[in-house]
């Protein structure tokens, strides 16, 4: 399967999305996206056998339970194919980052004209 069928899929890039908070047990995965997209235990469980199998998580025992977390590699390659269209959008943000840094200096300057000692006053 290809990285974009797998992350087509809203429930499975949601399960990538908490993932990327730290490890979670199947059964906290399981809560949280039958709460969100009201989809059954077994259906759930057939999208992390997805992400698994295609290596976009790791799964280790612990116990009675079973540990996911976020394999990097899939994501890397999935970022690789993007930088190809990067330059679409890189440019429309670093003009934000600007304007973002001008109006924090002119913000800046305003409060420090507004701090500043009216020297008219005491003449």
């Amino acid at each position: 399967m290809h990285a974009f069928d797998v992350l087509g899929d809203p429930v499975r890039r949601r399960i990538l999305e908490l993932l990327a908070g730290g490890e979670m047990t199947a059964g906290g995965l399981c809560d949280v996206i039958r709460a969100e997209f009201g989809i059954s235990q077994p259906a759930v469980s057939q999208h992390l056998k997805v992400l698994r199998d295609n290596g976009f998580t790791t799964v280790r025992p612990e116990g009675t339970r079973r540990l996911y977390a976020v394999d990097p590699a899939p994501l890397r390659e999935v970022d690789d194919w993007l930088g190809h269209f990067r330059r679409f959008w890189t440019p429309p943000l670093q003009a934000l980052a600007t304007e973002l840094a001008r109006g924090k200096r002119e913000r800046r300057l305003r409060e420090q004209r507004a701090d500043a000692p009216d020297d008219r006053r005491e003449s």
